[in-house]
């Protein structure tokens, strides 16, 4: 059985990482977990950052060809399905339906939203798309709860919107959360860490737009720590705004901050194993895939309580989440987590089993099995 995938923001296999590349290779592992191929249908790029009505009209007519290429390329064995990954009024699906309509298959999505008060902007032609796509789905998988009540309008079916919480392979976190103190000792001389202090973890590259915000919010939160408290800052990522962001941290820390770079995935699941504590505003993600690695590795994380974190992160569970752009309230859940080792360790064990049951390959591959078997293709 065949899926013919499509990611119209950025294919799986582009050269730059990011949180959406991720989600869509998770997605094709989460396929092969249940013996579906997932052939790549199209490398065509809708993504208008700018709002041009003309080059959203120039994607509008080349649909059709681009369905047809997409269609020839996937070759005499065709596909079963046709799966579109992560659509919105900046980057919509201009061939999928179509393509879809040309094979008789189900057109399935996973990640659409959609934005009302984007209907007579400058994408309100893309932004049309997407409600049409979203319109002619079999089955439109809502990995952000958040969501659910802009796409219900554009569905007679309801059923057809399903909840499909974000999730990944759990097993690398795992085996690194056993030698916990063996790559807090590595990374404590690598860094020159102390290895007694409280490691605050936050992972995120340095560019513009939400990822700096974020940074600068952390910086507002910790400047607001109580300066007796042994801690250090970890950071994980790096980008064009790496200087502005490394002023800001060392300002507000007073020098309690670890840059580390950019790193692999392997490396990052050390960090992981290896802190006490995520700390991240996530402001304006969807739900923030670094947040969900933590947990996985056992690691509790502070966060605010916007977008589609809470579907990653449960309050009180497995972690903190506070009002967004409270700086006085961010730093007071951090300092409580370095003082109480006990509601640390809770979180530890809740945020490890949340995401193992609920978030792992293995659930989300039951979940999607069900899915498909509902819609007549398994």
């Amino acid at each position: 059985m065949r899926a013919a995938f499509y990611a119209p923001l950025k294919p799986p296999g582009h050269p730059v990482p990011s949180g959406d590349r991720r989600i869509a290779r998770l997605f094709q592992q989460l396929f092969g977990r249940i013996n579906i191929e997932t052939p790549l249908a199209s490398r065509f790029r809708s993504r208008d950052g700018a709002g041009d009505h003309l080059r959203q009209a120039r994607m509008a007519s080349l649909g059709p060809w681009l369905a047809q290429r997409a269609v020839r390329e996937l070759g005499p064995k065709g596909a079963d399905i046709w799966f579109t990954y992560h659509l919105y009024y900046k980057a919509a699906d201009w061939l999928g339906p179509e393509a879809a309509a040309i094979l008789d298959i189900p057109y399935i999505i996973a990640e659409a939203s959609f934005a009302p008060k984007r209907a007579d902007g400058p994408w309100s032609i893309s932004h049309q798309r997407v409600a049409d796509c979203v319109a002619e789905a079999s089955a439109v998988l809502c990995l952000n709860p958040n969501d659910i009540p802009c796409l219900e309008p554009l569905i007679e079916d309801a059923g057809k919107l399903i909840p499909f919480p974000p999730f990944l392979d759990i097993e690398p976190y795992l085996k690194f959360k056993i030698e916990r103190d063996a790559y807090r000792a590595d990374l404590s001389n690598e860094l020159g860490i102390p290895a007694n202090a409280m490691w605050l973890l936050a992972v995120g590259m340095m560019r513009d737009g939400e990822k700096t915000i974020s940074y600068i919010k952390l910086a507002d939160a910790l400047g607001q720590l109580r300066p007796e408290r042994d801690w250090r800052l970890v950071v994980v990522g790096d980008g064009p705004n790496r200087d502005v962001i490394q002023e800001t941290l060392q300002a507000a820390t007073m020098g309690r901050v670890i840059f580390a770079g950019e790193r692999n995935d392997s490396d990052l699941a050390k960090f992981y194993a290896a802190s006490d504590c995520m700390v991240w505003p996530a402001h304006g993600e969807a739900f923030g895939m670094a947040m969900l690695e933590a947990q996985a590795s056992g690691l509790p994380v502070v966060a605010c309580n916007t977008g589609g974190v809470p579907a990653v992160v449960e309050d009180g569970l497995s972690g903190t989440l506070v009002r967004a752009n409270d700086a006085s309230a961010f730093a007071n859940a951090i300092d409580v987590l370095i003082q109480d080792d006990g509601r640390r360790a809770s979180y530890s064990s809740a945020a490890h089993i949340r995401v193992r049951d609920k978030q792992s390959l293995e659930a989300a591959s039951l979940r999607l099995e069900t899915i498909l078997s509902r819609i007549g293709i398994l």
